[in-house]
C-alpha cells in the first residue's frame, strides 16, 4: 500500500490584503502539518487574492506576491510538505496566473494556467496570457531577491508533472477542468495519481452540482486522486466564492469542506491509498491501451517519498454522500456571509434598510437576521476571530460578546418604515412585526411631509400641481409623483445611515442596503436613484420567484414567521393612492408577471436570444396557450421595456452575484444602453414569421375536416379539445 494524506483548504482571501492572506496561508499550511499532510493545496491567485483585477497590471501586485512566497520559503512552512502556492508570475514580458510548487524551501515548478477563464465574471485575458508551449517545460530565472536567499536561480516552468519516488502529482488550473480536452486526461495516461485543482470560482444557484460531477467524471473512468481548493467568502466585490474543498478518488468523494462559512480558514484532509488508483487503471482495458501509445508530457523529478507504507495508525477516508443546500439554504446563507465580509472589512457599524413590508426589502431583514444568528453559531463554537470581529461592530465592552442573534441585531441593524399617504396599515404592521423578530432597531417615518413640500415648490415654480392618474392626472403626471416618494425614501435612507450612529452615540456609519430584485432590474421596474440606490445590495441577482419560496422557508427555518403573510401579499410598489375600486400592482404595472420575466431573461442571456429567436423558443413554450401573435406582443413589450430602461443597469447598486441571467452592466451583462426601443427590424422580421404562421394555420384548418387544431411553431399540428379555456391561463 501507498498510503497519502493530503490537505486542501477553503480560503477567505481579500485582495490587495496582502498580510491578510499570508496569516491565512500560513495558518492553513501549519494546520496541514499538524494533520500530517504531505500536501498542501491552496486556492487560485490566493497570495494576492483572485479579485485584484486591475491592479493584476501593477508589477507592485506581483513584486509583493514573490516577496509574500520568499518568506513563505526562508521559514520552516514547506519543510516536508509540498506546497501549490497561487500567485502572478511575469516571465519575459509575459504575465501568466501561475501554481508554484515548493518543498524543503525550494521552489520545484512553476505551472502557468493554459486555458484561462474568460466569460461571464471572468475576464483573466485582461490581465493574463496563457501559455501555449505544451511539448517542454523552460528554465524560469527567479527575481534575485528571491533567488539570493533560496541559492536557486532558475526553475522549471510550464505545462508538466512532478514525478517523485512513489507516485506523480500534477496542477489543473480551475478552468482548465472544464475544457473540451482538459489536461488531466493526458495526464492520468502519463502516469500522474494526483491532480491538484487550485480554483477561484464563484456561487451561484443551483451550480454546485455541476462542479462536483466534474471532478467525479476526472477520475471516475481513468482512476486518480483530485484535489480542489477554492476561495471562500467576498474578496472585494460582488462575488461570494463558495468554498467546498473536497477531494475525490476514483469517482467517489471521499472529503468534502463547507460551501458557506464565517471562516477564514477550513482544512480539509483525507487519507488515500494510491495503489486503489494504480488498480482501477490496470484493470481497464481501454486506459492501458491508450496510455502505451500517449504522447510525452514534461516531468520534473523529485527524489523525495510522499507515501507512507500500510500503516494501521492511518485511517483511509471513505466515500461520502455528498452535502448540497436547497436554494432556500443557499439564499439565507451565500448573501448572509457576503454582507458579514463586507461588514467587517468595511469599517462600517451596521446597516440600515428601508423595510417597505413587501416581498424584497423583506428577504434583506431576514438576510441578515440570518447572517447574525451565523455570527452567534461561530462565537458558541469557539471562533475567535468571528468573536473579535463581532466585539468591534458591536461596540461590546466589559468582556461581553454576542451570545442572541437578536440582542445582536439591535446593535448593528436600523430598519425604517418610510410611509406615505398611499401607504397601506398592513404593509406599516408587517414592517414592524419583521423587525421586532428579527431584532433590529426599527423606525417609523413619514414622508408625507417632504413630498408635499417639494410638490408646493413644484407649483411655485411652475404655477401647475400634478395629480395621480386615479385622479385625473396624466400617465407623464402620475410617474413624476411616484418617483418624488421613491427618490425622498433614498435621501432619508443615506442620511439616517450617517447620522443615527452619532444619535445613538455610536463611531462609524451604517451601510445601506438595497432591495431590488434581478426581474426587477431586467425589466427597469423601479425608479433611478431611488431605494434601489444603496451601497450593496444582497438580492439584486435573485428571480422574484426564488425569493418568494426563500420567505416561505425562512418563515419557519429562521424563525421570522411574519414573513409567510408577506410572502402571502401581491406585490405592490404603493406609490399611487388607495381608492375602492383601485389598488396598484406590480404585475398589473409591468404588463407581465415574475413568472414570464423570469423566462424572458433566461432566453436573453443564457441562451444568448434576441427578439426573433426569443419569439420562436416561446412559441414552443407557450404554443398550447397563446397563439403566434400573441406570443409576439409579449416579446415585442419585453424588448420594448427592457430597452427604454436598460440605463438604469450602469448607476444599480452592486449586487451579490446569484443568478447566470442578471442584467449587471459592471461586467457581467456588457450591453449597450442606448436603444432604438422601437427594434424596427426585428419587429419587423418577428411579424413576418407571425403572418407566415397565421397563413399555414388557415391552409391546415381547411384540410382537417373541422378538427380544432393547434399549429406548433414548426408547422406541426395537434388535436387539442374543443372548449380549452383560457389561452392566457397560468401565465
Amino acid at each position: 500500500m501507498r498510503l497519502l494524506n493530503v490537505a486542501t483548504c477553503n480560503l477567505n482571501q481579500w485582495a490587495m490584503d496582502f498580510d491578510c492572506n499570508l496569516s491565512n496561508i500560513k495558518q492553513s499550511v501549519a494546520e496541514a502539518k499538524a494533520a500530517g499532510a504531505m500536501i498542501r493545496l491552496g486556492p487560485e491567485l490566493e497570495i494576492a487574492g483572485y479579485g485584484c483585477e486591475d491592479h493584476f497590471l501593477e508589477l507592485d501586485t506581483v513584486a509583493h506576491a514573490w516577496e509574500c512566497l520568499k518568506e513563505l520559503l526562508l521559514g520552516d512552512w514547506t519543510d516536508g510538505i509540498l506546497c501549490s502556492f497561487g500567485m502572478p508570475v511575469i516571465k519575459d514580458s509575459e504575465r501568466y496566473n501561475c501554481q508554484v510548487l515548493c518543498l524543503n524551501r525550494k521552489i520545484i515548478m512553476i505551472r502557468p494556467k493554459m486555458w484561462l477563464a474568460n466569460d461571464g465574471n471572468y475576464r483573466e485575458l485582461r490581465w493574463f496570457t496563457a501559455w501555449k508551449s505544451k511539448d517542454h517545460l523552460e528554465d524560469f530565472h527567479l527575481p534575485s531577491e528571491v533567488s539570493d536567499v533560496l541559492s536557486q536561480t532558475t526553475v522549471p516552468f510550464g505545462y508538466g508533472y512532478v514525478q517523485f519516488l512513489d507516485t506523480a502529482v500534477a496542477v489543473e488550473v480551475c478552468e482548465e477542468l472544464f475544457t473540451p480536452q482538459p489536461p488531466h486526461a493526458e495526464l492520468a495516461l502519463n502516469g500522474v495519481e494526483v491532480f491538484m485543482n487550485a480554483s477561484g470560482s464563484h456561487h451561484q444557484l443551483r451550480k454546485l452540482d455541476l462542479r462536483n460531477r466534474a471532478f467525479i467524471s476526472a477520475t471516475h473512468t481513468r482512476g486518480g486522486v483530485y484535489m480542489y481548493s477554492n476561495h471562500q467568502g467576498c474578496d472585494g466585490g460582488r462575488l461570494y466564492y463558495d468554498g467546498c474543498s473536497c477531494v475525490v478518488v476514483n469517482g467517489d468523494m471521499v472529503a468534502q469542506g463547507s460551501q458557506f462559512s464565517l471562516k477564514d480558514v477550513e482544512m480539509v484532509f483525507a487519507q488515500i491509498d494510491l495503489d486503489a488508483v494504480a488498480s482501477l487503471r490496470s484493470s481497464i482495458s481501454s486506459f492501458q491501451e491508450q496510455a502505451s501509445c500517449k504522447a510525452k508530457v514534461s516531468k520534473v523529478f523529485v527524489p523525495y517519498k510522499l507515501c507512507q507504507p500500510f500503516n494501521l495508525l492511518m485511517s483511509l477516508s471513505s466515500p461520502l454522500k455528498i452535502r448540497y443546500h436547497s436554494p432556500e439554504e443557499e439564499i439565507a446563507l451565500g448573501p448572509a456571509c457576503w454582507l458579514w465580509d463586507y461588514l467587517r472589512r468595511s469599517g462600517a457599524s451596521g446597516f440600515l434598510l428601508p423595510l417597505s413590508g413587501g416581498a424584497d426589502s423583506s428577504s434583506v431583514a431576514a438576510i441578515v437576521g440570518s447572517m447574525c444568528q451565523l455570527v452567534v453559531k461561530e462565537i458558541a463554537n469557539g471562533d475567535k476571530q468571528i468573536k473579535t470581529d463581532a466585539i468591534r461592530i458591536g461596540h461590546y465592552t466589559d468582556g461581553q460578546f454576542p451570545t442572541d442573534s437578536k440582542e445582536f441585531a439591535k446593535r448593528i441593524f436600523y430598519t425604517v418604515f418610510m410611509g406615505s399617504e398611499n401607504s397601506s396599515e398592513a404593509t406599516t404592521t408587517r414592517a414592524k412585526v419583521l423587525a421586532d423578530e428579527v431584532g433590529s432597531w426599527h423606525l417609523n417615518v413619514s414622508i408625507n411631509g417632504v413630498v408635499s413640500s417639494l410638490i408646493s415648490l413644484f407649483q411655485t415654480l411652475t404655477g401647475k400641481r400634478p395629480r395621480y392618474k386615479v385622479d385625473g392626472g396624466s400617465n407623464i403626471e402620475n410617474l413624476g409623483l411616484q418617483n418624488i416618494q421613491a427618490r425622498v425614501r433614498m435621501v432619508l435612507a443615506f442620511m439616517l445611515a450617517s447620522l443615527l450612529p452619532w444619535v445613538h452615540n455610536k463611531p462609524g456609519f451604517y451601510l445601506v442596503l438595497g432591495s431590488s430584485n434581478v426581474d426587477e432590474g431586467l425589466r427597469g421596474y423601479l425608479t433611478k436613484y431611488d431605494c434601489s440606490s444603496a451601497d450593496i445590495n444582497p438580492i439584486g441577482s435573485i428571480s422574484k420567484m426564488d425569493l418568494r419560496t426563500f420567505l416561505k422557508w425562512a418563515a419557519v427555518h429562521l424563525g421570522y414567521s411574519s414573513l409567510a403573510e408577506i410572502e402571502a401579499a401581491p406585490p405592490t410598489a404603493e406609490l399611487e393612492p388607495i381608492r375602492a375600486n383601485y389598488s396598484q400592482l406590480d404585475e398589473v404595472d409591468m404588463g407581465m408577471t415574475y413568472e414570464e420575466l423570469s423566462v424572458y431573461g433566461r432566453l436573453r442571456k443564457i441562451f444568448r436570444c434576441g427578439p426573433l429567436s426569443m419569439f420562436k423558443n416561446l412559441c414552443y413554450k407557450w404554443g398550447t396557450k397563446l397563439t403566434p401573435a400573441e406570443v409576439a406582443d409579449k416579446v415585442k413589450y419585453f424588448f420594448k421595456y427592457y430597452s427604454i430602461n436598460r440605463h438604469k443597469m450602469t448607476v444599480m447598486t452592486p449586487s451579490y452575484h446569484a443568478e447566470s441571467y442578471s442584467p449587471e452592466d459592471n461586467r457581467f451583462d456588457l450591453r449597450q444602453f442606448l436603444y432604438n426601443v422601437r427594434w424596427p427590424y426585428q419587429f419587423r422580421k418577428i411579424d413576418e414569421l407571425v403572418n407566415e404562421l397565421d397563413g399555414d394555420k388557415v391552409a391546415l384548418i381547411k384540410s382537417t375536416d373541422g378538427e380544432n387544431v393547434n399549429v406548433t411553431a414548426d408547422g406541426g399540428m395537434g388535436v387539442v379539445a374543443a372548449g380549452s379555456g383560457d389561452p392566457r391561463a397560468g401565465f
